[in-house]
């Protein structure tokens, strides 16, 4: 088994491989001045099962660019099996046509990784389910259910207070599966406009008052509905309000709405490589999903059962 590591996983590739007991391979992944990117596989992987880790985040296309001509190297150097170890697939948003003449670009994406030459794909709660049809390959969408639901149980000693909360009407499956393994209440957050013209208003459905709420969403990019829905339950009565992420993408303003929100923590998991902001932010924590996505590369180089793995 051969790890390679892309930039935009350098250091959960390394915990990664540190949990698998296996040494990165030696790659250099370098951009010329004009931008171009160049990759080089500094060791022997003929015949061996290669896994390549690359998040597609800021920058996108530069690390799907990188992802790309690393399978296209591993190809050429006579990999018996190349997979993407996608943890945060990008593009995931962009996956039905909205308009007339507007692209499926996870569909496109898709297509590039399979072109590229990988066999299968490994990645971690993809925002739309049916991205998971969009690839002719084997495909591995595992959950950051296991580290997530470990970290809330630890924190808040399976208190009765709690009130697992959806951001939106959108994320009340996930929310309802928490709520169910935690034995805890569930609240949504309905964002709707009352008359044309008016200011969208936020509604609470369920529950919240004197309550420790838990805000669960897959990303947080702008994080305005996320600050939004924490600011309706700070109004109806929810005594504390902490968020759990599984990708934190965090663009533009995001984090200082977050440090200036009703949000007393946010946690994030490290499928994106935190920026120096993110680091230093007083109330945002990570937590690894590296254990999770080393048990399944081991399972994926065994040929044993993934889904066992949530069982």
């Amino acid at each position: 088994m051969k790890i390679i590591a892309c930039n935009g996983s350098k250091s959960l590739s390394e915990k990664i491989s540190q949990h698998i007991g296996v040494s990165l391979a030696d790659a250099s992944l370098r951009t010329f001045n004009d931008r171009e990117i160049f990759v080089e596989i500094n060791e022997n992987i003929r015949g061996e099962d290669v896994f390549i880790v690359q998040s597609t985040s800021h920058p996108a296309n530069d690390h799907l660019m990188e992802l790309l001509i690393s399978i296209d190297a591993a190809k050429r150097g006579s990999a018996k099996r190349i997979t993407a170890v996608i943890p945060y697939y990008g593009y995931a948003r962009q996956d039905r046509k909205t308009g007339p003449r507007t692209p499926i670009t996870a569909k496109l994406v898709a297509n590039l990784i399979t072109s590229a030459g990988a066999d299968r794909v490994l990645t971690m709660d993809l925002h739309a389910g049916q991205i998971q049809g969009f690839f002719d390959i084997p495909l591995d969408n595992i959950f950051s259910a296991p580290p997530i639901l470990k970290d809330i149980k630890e924190k808040f000693n399976t208190n009765s207070n709690i009130v697992v909360a959806s951001p939106d009407v959108g994320g009340v499956v996930r929310a309802r599966a928490f709520a169910k393994r935690l034995n805890a209440g569930l609240a949504i957050a309905d964002k709707r406009r009352e008359k044309a013209g008016e200011s969208e208003v936020m509604n609470i459905i369920g529950e919240v008052n004197n309550k420790i709420c838990i805000l669960l969403d897959d990303i947080a990019d702008s994080a305005g509905t996320l600050c939004n829905a924490a600011e309706a339950l700070k109004k109806n009565g929810a005594s504390e309000i902490y968020s759990y992420i599984v990708h934190g993408v965090l663009s533009g303003n995001a984090i200082n709405k977050i440090s200036n929100s009703a949000i007393k923590e946010l946690v994030l998991t490290d499928t994106i490589e935190p920026s120096n902001e993110v680091k230093n932010a007083k109330n945002i924590r990570h937590i690894s999903i590296a254990p999770l996505m080393g048990e399944a590369i081991k399972r994926i180089s065994s040929d044993a059962s993934v889904s066992a793995l949530f069982d």
